[in-house]
Formats: structure tokens, sequence, C-alpha cells
């Protein structure tokens, strides 16, 4: 995440985690218990989900800039896969300008669509409960990527869904693919592509996102976590 500590004021979530596991009590409600580190339990949560915010906000800003998704090779949308004969064909009948730009303007309709994700998310860490959180820390290396998917997928198709289109429409998307299946339709010989634009480009928008999530997890669990926060200085700025 381009975060950065001093080398004597590093911990990370991993160890985190183990000072919570050998302090946690039974119960799985949130304890104001002080654990080895001398941070409360309750603090260590909060910390947990200050870094998460930091995280994911950096990831859904990148995704929202110009050329966020277009010039990221891990989430940029290509031509949907199962019309990827359009493309083809249609740059061999030198339309291939045309395709670029079509392209181009999916991923547009992406980056502008991402504005609306980073509250969606926001809104998901801070309702975790101390179980959630206690699951994350010692769950898989993306259990917070998981536990985002699983309760903001929903909220975020249908947020996006409206959005994408307008986007799309905006940046002339709809009307470039029209244009070119269009063409492509009217070749002899050729099965007709009816790809759903619309469901197409939101699909894809929320895989990057997530990918981009899972990335800025990654970073929280293997690099330090700046102190940005007193929170977070008591949390993490002790080894």
């Amino acid at each position: 995440m381009g975060l950065s500590f001093t080398a004597s004021a590093q911990i990370k979530l991993g160890k985190l985690g183990e000072i919570l596991k050998t302090q946690l009590p039974k119960t799985t409600t949130t304890s104001t218990r002080t654990t080895a580190n001398g941070v409360s339990q309750t603090d260590a949560a909060n910390g947990l989900k200050e870094a998460l915010i930091q995280g994911i906000s950096k990831g859904t800003d990148q995704a929202s800039k110009t050329d966020g998704f277009y010039l990221n090779k891990l989430i940029r949308i290509p031509f949907p896969s199962d019309a990827q004969r359009v493309a083809t064909t249609l740059r061999t009948l030198g339309l291939g300008a045309q395709v670029d730009k079509f392209e181009l303007s999916l991923n547009r309709g992406a980056e502008d669509a991402a504005k609306s994700a980073k509250p969606i998310f926001l809104a998901a860490i801070k309702s975790l409960t101390f179980k959630d959180v206690w699951g994350i820390l010692t769950g898989e290396k993306d259990a917070a990527t998981s536990y985002l998917k699983r309760t903001t997928t929903t909220q975020l198709t249908t947020a996006f869904k409206p959005i994408i289109q307008q986007s799309l429409d905006k940046v002339s998307a709809t009307r470039y693919y029209t244009d070119l299946t269009t063409r492509y339709n009217k070749i002899p010989l050729v099965t007709p592509v009816n790809t759903d634009l619309n469901d197409y480009a939101t699909g894809k928008a929320i895989d990057g996102l997530f990918t981009l999530v899972a990335q800025e997890e990654a970073n929280i669990r293997e690099n330090p976590v700046a102190r940005t926060t007193d929170l977070l200085k008591r949390v993490f700025g002790k080894s």
C-alpha cells in the first residue's frame, strides 16, 4: 500500500492475531481485556478496522482514477470473451481503432462506477463484529476479502448496474458496442452476438475491485501499517 513505519515500531496482522489468540476469552463478544501487547482487544479490533479502511480506500481510489482500470493489466476489462470473435474479425476488416475505442470506453465506465464502491466497502468494514475481526485475524490470508465478497457483492451489483449503464452511455461504450456488433452480425454466415454489456461490465468491474482489495489485504498482512492515528500508534506501534 506504499505505507511505512520505522523498523522498531512494526507489528504485522499475523502477530496481532497471535497476541489475541493467546488472550482471547472463550466468548466471542467484544472484550476490553488487555492483550500481552498492552493493547485492549477492543482497540486491537478497531485497529484492524482502521488498517482495512486505509487499504481499501487506497484500492478503490486507484480504481476510480482515469486509467485505474485501463492501464492496470490485472483488472483491465477486455472485449467480452463470448464476443471476442467480433473483435478479431473486425480487426481483420480494418476496424481495430473502433475496437480499441470501445475497450477504452468500457474501462472508463468501470472507473466512473468505482467511485460508488468505497462507501459500500467502508460500511461493511465498520459493521465488523469482534467475531468477524477474530475470524479475519486468524483466518486465511484472504479472509478479509472473502468477508467483503460475502457481505457486499449483492449490494455492489445493485449499486453498480445503473451507474455502469449511465457510465457506459456517457462514454459512448454502449453506442460503440452496438455499432461493432451490428457490423459483425451483418457478415454472412456468422453467429450473431448478443452480449448483455451492462451485466458483463458490472461483473468485471466488481471482480476488478476485489482484485485490488485482495492486493491491499496482502499488503496489510505482510507490510507494516502507517501510524496515521493515535489508535494505530497504540495497536501497531509496539513490537
